[in-house]
């Protein structure tokens, strides 16, 4: 007799052995406050780039949005509770933009590509909530002299440098600020686009997908707390790639390499305590 899959849990392949285990949904179906977890540093660089290099990065039903300001943005998690205490690293690459669908409106933050240094939050991130998840080699970053230093890299080659001197505090004010939506119903938050291509019918199918929607990350976070800030001057540097540097990724690194940088706009290191799980992610209309 085969199996059934119950309603109201989440699966991911191989859903043979039950319900999949993550961020989201852990033992027995319990879920996470994400209150006193993650502990995060995200050390983050902006520039000033290129609007039309920007655009020709934006999916349907997208537009460029303000300025065209690129951040780069280095994150180093630890004591996840999902992961019973683990950590992982992530790099992300957005800037800012609009989407206008048949029935909603959202702004914020598009993430065109989001680095990890683990696969169980790719497949999780991917799969489950639309993310543009991909792996690489994220070491912890190297401070020396007052300059913090971040890389990236695939199997021995480096294709991202990041650096941050100079840096003053910020002082805080964690006074919970409620997120405003506009009375058009315009949405907030980071911009992502899931897709998952149609499986067989090769070749005849490429370039045919199973799920194409654009989705939104909701800005409010409650549990989150800034627990230390710093502002500085910054440089990100991508280094070009040959298809055998980067045989699945090199596209990726050089349209990055290729961005033009008109002039940097700052640079932050940022201390947190606490999340979500992401589990209010929505599909855009």
């Amino acid at each position: 007799m085969s199996y059934e899959l119950e309603k109201g849990r989440i699966y991911r392949m191989p859903i043979h052995f039950g319900p999949g285990l993550g961020p989201r949904q852990g033992p027995d179906g319990c879920t996470f406050e994400c209150k006193d977890n993650p502990k995060s540093t995200s050390v983050s660089v902006s520039f000033l780039s290129n609007p039309d290099q920007l655009e020709a990065l934006l999916p349907e039903n997208f537009a460029l949005a303000g300025e065209p300001v690129v951040t780069v943005s280095a994150t180093y998690m630890k004591e996840i509770e999902w992961l019973a205490g683990r950590g992982y690293n992530t790099l992300g690459v957005s800037f800012p933009a609009e989407f206008k669908g048949k029935e909603d409106h959202a702004t914020g933050s598009f993430l065109t590509v989001l680095w990890e240094n683990l696969t169980d939050p790719i497949l999780t991130g991917r799969e489950e909530i639309g993310f543009s998840k991909i792996y690489c080699d994220l070491p912890e970053p190297r401070i020396c002299q007052g300059e913090t230093h971040c890389q990236a890299c695939w199997m021995g080659f480096k294709f991202m440098d990041l650096s941050v001197k100079n840096l003053t505090p910020v002082e805080l004010n964690n006074s919970p600020t409620p997120v405003a939506q506009s009375a058009n119903n315009q949405l907030t938050g980071t911009l992502h686009y899931k897709y998952i291509p149609r499986t067989g019918g090769y070749p005849e199918s490429w370039g045919e997908a199973d799920v194409a929607y654009a989705v939104l990350t909701p800005a409010r976070t409650p549990n989150r707390v800034v627990t230390e800030m710093w502002r500085g001057e910054g440089k990100v540097d991508f280094h070009h790639a040959r298809w055998e540097d980067l045989p699945t990724q090199y596209t990726i690194v050089n349209t990055f390499s290729q961005f033009e940088v008109r002039e940097y706009r700052g640079a932050s290191i940022v201390k947190t305590i606490g999340g979500k799980d992401l589990s209010d992610q929505r599909i855009l209309k």
